[in-house]
């Protein structure tokens, strides 16, 4: 059986980190023997890392990866990375908030058998985190459209099963403290035209705890994101 890796970046998720990674940890059943539930938490300032270090000591399959930047997009290369390096077929990547439900998980893994998919991606029809950041969503898309002529409804969602090789054949296009990873990921699965298939997902509000990404921050960041656009279209 193939062997998944999934993976989950961690900031102040002492609210939600402990139910998080008990509901995704049974997925691995699922999988090959050697699969994992890796976390990616570095620069949280509350109980986030003393809860995983708890956890770990009766699920044996949890890693704690440790890194050397605190922002999402950076612990994301780096968990995909690891996911390579450690000899992954598949990586699942979702958040530590519990915004994604595990029950979800099941449909991914028959399609990308059954489908022979490179890519298994999410869409999120609704969201529970606000409108502003379901507009924001359907910015990028527009900018995606108009910089590389492709067309998604939902780039960034975290709900995402990928063939290692293939999350290879891109990752080092990447700085490692790239901020949009995801978005990118996306981008070059289609416009290369990998074998991808978009399937919806629930996605629910928080049920406790606070986003780090505000939308000042979270148009900064998009700001920013113009430039690279343009930086990877030139190197298409």
């Amino acid at each position: 059986m193939n062997n998944l890796y999934i993976v989950m970046p961690a900031y102040n998720e002492e609210a939600n980190i402990d139910a998080t990674v008990k509901s995704w940890y049974p997925i691995l059943s699922l999988a090959g023997a050697d699969s994992k539930l890796i976390v990616a938490d570095s620069g949280s300032t509350d109980r986030t890392h003393e809860i995983l270090l708890g956890l770990k000591d009766f699920l044996p399959k949890l890693e704690i990866l440790d890194t050397d930047h605190p922002g999402h997009g950076p612990k994301l290369i780096a968990l995909y990375q690891y996911a390579i390096d450690n000899g992954a077929d598949f990586i699942f990547q979702t958040d530590s908030d519990g915004q994604t439900d595990p029950a979800e998980f099941e449909a991914f893994w028959k399609a990308r058998a059954e489908g022979g998919f490179d890519a298994v991606i999410g869409t999120r029809p609704e969201r529970g985190d606000g409108k502003s950041r379901a507009f924001v969503e359907k910015v990028v898309c527009m900018l995606l459209g108009m910089y590389f002529g492709i067309k998604v409804t939902d780039a960034n969602a975290p709900f995402r099963l990928m063939k290692s090789e293939v999350v290879a054949r891109y990752l080092n296009r990447f700085d490692k403290h790239y901020n949009l990873p995801n978005i990118m990921l996306t981008t070059f699965f289609v416009y290369y035209k990998e074998k991808v298939c978009f399937k919806e997902i629930s996605f629910k509000q928080r049920s406790a705890g606070k986003a780090s990404l505000n939308i000042p921050k979270i148009t900064k960041i998009g700001l920013h994101a113009l430039s690279d656009f343009r930086r990877f279209k030139k190197g298409l």
